[in-house]
């Protein structure tokens, strides 16, 4: 027998054979680790929005502050005197 018949043949006793007892409260867990998950889906969603509109409110205040669109003064040439 190769190896991929007896994977096959071992599937098939396993699907043959008696199945587990499913636990009685599989239900309610399953649906209490979903709210679970959610909730901190949720939260993690808060903080990414949180954050990024701290971002945009220090973002707005630096470049209120700085004026990053504005040229520099151009200190390189000498004065324009003695014409």
């Amino acid at each position: 027998m190769s190896f991929p018949d007896r994977k096959e043949d071992e599937v098939r006793r396993m699907l043959l054979g008696p199945y587990p007892a499913v636990p009685p409260d599989l239900a309610g867990r399953a649906a209490e680790r979903g709210r679970r998950l959610l909730r901190r889906h949720r939260a993690v969603r808060a903080a990414g929005w949180l954050l990024l509109l701290a971002a945009a409110v220090a973002f707005t205040v630096w470049a209120a502050i700085v004026h990053p669109w504005t040229t520099p003064p151009t200190d390189t040439t000498p004065p324009f005197e003695g014409w």
